[in-house]
């Protein structure tokens, strides 16, 4: 099992919420909500699977945040 940690300044709600809903049928997700993180818990048939599918959620929910952020003028 690996548990996901993902920091609320860095990463959407929704955005977590989607990447776990996407990566679902890879393996088993289960989301709870800390003062300060999301943590996500994976858990896979293999530990290889469960470091893949970790990754790819972090990435999913960081890109997607990152584009439902107004951009920053200079």
């Amino acid at each position: 099992m690996i548990a996901l940690r993902l920091h609320k300044d860095v990463y959407a709600g929704a955005a977590v919420d989607a990447a776990i809903k996407q990566f679902a049928r890879y393996a088993r997700l289960t989301a709870r909500e800390e003062p300060s993180h999301w943590v996500v818990e994976v858990v896979a048939a293999t530990p290889a699977r469960a470091r893949t599918v970790a990754g790819e959620l972090g990435n999913a929910a960081l890109g997607a945040s990152a584009k439902a952020r107004p951009a920053v003028q200079p």
